[in-house]
C-alpha cells in the first residue's frame, strides 16, 4: 500500500482513551425480577466466555439471581447480537462483545440489527492484548524473523484468526501494511482452532488474546514472540510489543465490555453497571486478571456507547484501506 494508506491505518489504531466513570443511580426497582443470561457469540473458554463468568458470578452472589453464560458460536457473534437486539429491554437479556462487535459494522453493509441504535452500552470489561505466537520448533524467534521470511518468500508465510473480520484478522492486516509483507490470512472458526492451527505448524504464526494464550505459552506449546499493544503485557513482562520489534507505529488494543438491548430503562442500564465495575475492581479479580494480562477499564455506559461510535469508525478506515471483503 502507498504511503497515505499506512497514514490511515497508522491513526486508525490509536484507540479513544476515555475516563472511566461509575453510572451513578438509585438501584432500579425489583431487579433483577428473573435469572440473567448473558449470549456469548465465540467458543467456551474465549476471553468474551471468561470474562462474562466472572463477572456472572458475583452478580449472582450480590443478586441471588443465577447468572446463564449462553454460547451461541456463529457468524462471528453476529448470531448472539440479534438475539440481544430483539429481546425484551428488561435488562434480563445481555450480550459480551469484543471489539469485532465494532468490526462486524464495519465491515459488512447490511445486519440484522443496527450496531449504534440497537443496543445500550454497560460498560467495558477489559483491555486485553493480543499475543502474535508461534510453533517452538518453527524456529522464528522475533517479528523481524516472519519479516525476513515473508520477504524472502512472499505469499507463503499463513497466520490464522477466529475468523474474516475479527479483530484478529484487522491486527494482522495492519502488521502485513505496516511491516510492508505479502502473508496469507487462514480464518478458522474460533480462536482454540486458530491457536491449535499455530501450535501444529501448519500455521506460520498467531494473534489471540493474552487469556488464551498465557496457559499453552507456560506450558512450552506456544511461543510468545510480540504484542499488539503500545506497552508490553504485565503477564509477560519479557514479550516486547510488535513497535518495539520493528514495526514502527504498530499499536492494536482489542477490548472486552458487555451491552444489553437499546430501551432498557436507564436505572437497570446503571445497576448492571455498578455491580459489573465493582466486582471487577475486587481485589481478588483484579489480580485473576492481572495474571493472564487483562487490565480492567470500566467505561460509564455513556462512555462506552462514545467508545463503540469512535471503533466503528476507526475499522472503517481499516477495512478500506486493507480492502478486506466478505462474502
Amino acid at each position: 500500500m502507498e504511503h497515505t494508506s499506512r497514514s490511515i491505518l497508522v491513526a486508525a489504531a490509536t484507540s479513544l482513551t476515555l475516563v472511566p466513570l461509575l453510572a451513578s443511580a438509585q438501584p432500579a426497582p425489583d431487579y433483577p425480577k428473573r435469572p440473567i443470561r448473558i449470549l456469548v457469540g465465540f467458543s467456551a473458554g474465549s476471553t468474551a466466555d471468561l470474562l462474562p463468568r466472572i463477572a456472572g458470578q458475583r452478580m449472582t452472589e450480590a443478586w441471588g439471581q443465577p447468572v446463564i453464560v449462553d454460547n451461541r458460536p456463529s457468524a462471528g457473534g453476529i448470531v448472539a447480537a440479534e438475539i440481544v437486539a430483539k429481546a425484551t429491554p428488561d435488562g434480563h437479556t445481555l450480550l459480551s462483545v469484543s471489539a469485532g462487535h465494532a468490526v462486524s459494522a464495519a465491515l459488512y453493509k447490511s445486519l440484522p440489527y443496527d450496531t449504534l441504535k440497537d443496543f445500550a452500552g454497560i460498560t467495558r470489561f477489559a483491555n486485553v492484548p493480543s499475543i502474535l505466537v508461534v510453533a517452538p520448533a518453527s524456529g522464528i524467534k522475533s517479528v523481524k524473523d516472519i519479516i525476513s521470511l515473508a520477504r524472502a518468500k512472499p505469499g507463503t508465510l499463513t497466520y490464522s484468526t477466529p475468523g474474516i473480520g475479527s479483530a484478529n484478522h484487522l491486527a494482522g492486516e495492519l502488521l502485513k501494511n505496516l511491516a510492508g509483507i505479502d502473508v496469507t490470512h487462514v480464518p478458522f472458526k474460533g480462536i482454540p482452532e486458530a491457536m491449535t492451527g499455530a501450535m501444529t505448524g501448519a500455521i506460520t504464526f498467531n494473534l489471540s488474546p493474552i487469556l488464551n494464550v498465557v496457559p499453552l505459552v507456560n506450558t512450552g506449546k506456544l511461543l510468545a514472540i510480540a504484542t499488539t499493544t503500545g506497552a508490553r503485557a504485565s503477564a509477560l513482562p519479557d514479550v516486547p510489543t510488535i513497535g518495539e520489534s520493528g514495526v514502527n507505529g504498530y499499536i492494536f488494543d482489542p477490548w472486552f465490555g458487555i451491552l444489553t438491548t437499546a430501551r432498557t430503562p436507564r436505572p437497570i442500564v446503571n445497576q448492571l453497571n455498578q455491580e459489573i465495575v465493582r466486582s471487577m475492581a475486587l481485589p481478588e479479580i483484579k489480580a485473576r486478571l492481572a495474571s493472564l494480562g487483562a487490565e480492567p477499564a470500566p467505561l460509564s455506559p455513556e462512555q462506552f456507547d462514545a467508545h463503540i461510535r469512535s471503533e466503528v469508525e476507526k475499522f472503517r478506515k481499516i477495512v478500506a484501506s486493507a480492502n478486506i471483503k466478505v462474502e
